[in-house]
């Protein structure tokens, strides 16, 4: 997509001030990025932020990919965080304590996506920033697995509000020596507000299955991620009669998938599943399957993809295209969720992606516990936020369980249609 002149302004504008922002010269790894200025940010999100301080008495970092097509999911979630800052005039425990905010990207240009390096780098920096006393991250389950444990050995929480990878907290749903692996100090600093995996892989292979497929091909990005819910998806589809004709990983940088495509095609499934994200080229992959003729095979990948980015990669192709995401989608959203949506229409004056919601809400569990602690102290704020318990949130009452996962469970089916993501039903998981 060609830029207007007028977002040309902007970007430049708004790399003057970004001296941790992707393509700077200067850059380090370790420097956070401007929470309201982001290079690639549209131009009317980067200009109705709210302005929030990036410093206070204490600071709550993101670590989220803010280069790279993810943006533009990441990009709401920042703006959402901010939004909850706002509500509270950047203040807790009355205004005794100021609270900065610092986004962290932990993706580089030259991976197009989050990059475990980078990832590496930050969380040694937010650890070393004694003023750190919360994260809101990571967006992708691979980059938890490395910054979980860093944070870990600091007594710093992190809650994500995006991660699904059952293994990153589940007992006996993930690889061997899974979580412990990830919490080397005996306690548990990590929580998400997103159902898992092992819910989102049950809950896709059901309604594959309701959408008429009979036969079922997978594949995989060959991430943590996407091998997880592959794994789960495949088992489900066994146990409940659909025929698994084959499973294998994509390799995400090739040129094109043709040669994959027609054998695929030879086999006669119904449905391609896809475990990955869109970065790791769901696009092509798309494109692919539909040049080969299959235009009458479903494709359906899981909420890695459910993002406008996997549409504009696809072009025509991702019309008809499903997605199942974990809670519903921002505009589908009652109640409380309902508020929230239109505060956030109106100050930024564009649709939120999917994960804005629960940007908002991973903040929300941050703020209430540093409203209960009232210093920073990081160790009490790591307790305060897992011992979160019916919390009135955007998607209604839930709490954390032993593990950090939310006892929300509340799950949709999308589809493309007219080159937009619309809702298409509410699911359950079986």
């Amino acid at each position: 997509m060609k830029a207007s002149l007028k977002r040309s302004a902007v970007v430049l504008s708004l790399l003057s001030l970004c001296v941790g922002c992707a393509g700077t010269t200067t850059a380090t790894s370790e420097s956070p990025v401007s929470p309201a200025a982001s290079p690639d940010a549209s131009p009317t999100a980067a200009a109705s932020a709210p302005t929030i301080a990036t410093d206070g008495d204490v600071i709550i970092a993101s670590s989220l990919p803010m280069t790279g097509s993810a943006l533009g999911q990441t990009q709401t979630i920042v703006n959402s965080i901010q939004l909850a800052l706002e509500e509270v005039d950047s203040t807790v425990c009355d205004g005794k304590l100021k609270v900065g905010f610092r986004t962290y990207d932990d993706a580089t240009a030259a991976a197009g996506k989050w990059d475990p390096a980078q990832v590496t780098s930050n969380s040694n920096a937010i650890v070393a920033d004694q003023k750190i006393v919360a994260v809101l991250g990571t967006f992708n389950s691979g980059a938890a697995k490395l910054a979980i444990p860093i944070f870990n050995q600091a007594d710093l929480v992190m809650v994500s509000p995006a991660n699904t990878y059952p293994g990153l907290t589940k007992p006996g749903k993930g690889e061997k020596n899974e979580p412990d692996t990830y919490y080397p100090s005996g306690k548990r600093n990590y929580a998400r507000v997103v159902p898992a995996d092992d819910l989102q892989g049950v809950m896709a292979a059901n309604w594959s299955k309701a959408l008429g497929a009979q036969k079922v091909y997978l594949l995989d990005d060959q991430e943590l991620y996407g091998k997880g819910i592959a794994d789960v998806y495949k088992a489900t589809a066994q146990e409940i009669g659909l025929e698994v004709l084959g499973h294998e990983g994509i390799n995400p940088k090739a040129s094109d998938y043709r040669a994959l495509m027609n054998k695929i095609k030879d086999l006669e499934p119904d449905l391609i599943y896809f475990a990955g994200i869109t970065q790791n080229n769901a696009g092509q992959l798309i494109k692919d399957m539909r040049n080969v003729g299959m235009t009458d095979v479903k494709f359906m990948g899981p909420d890695g993809i459910f993002e406008q980015a996997v549409i504009d990669a696809a072009g025509k192709d991702a019309e008809g295209i499903y997605a199942t995401f974990g809670g519903v989608p921002p505009k589908e959203l009652t109640g409380k969720g309902k508020e929230w949506y239109d505060a956030y229409k109106a100050k930024f004056n564009t649709e939120p992606e999917p994960y804005a919601a629960y940007g908002y809400e991973a903040a929300q569990v941050v703020l209430n516990a540093l409203n209960e602690v009232c210093e920073a102290d990081r160790d009490k704020i790591r307790e305060a936020v897992l011992a979160t318990k019916d919390f009135p949130g955007l998607l209604g009452t839930w709490s954390f369980d032993e593990n950090g996962d939310t006892t929300s469970t509340t799950m949709s089916g999308n589809v493309v249609k007219d080159g937009k993501w619309a809702f298409a039903e509410t699911l359950e998981a079986k």
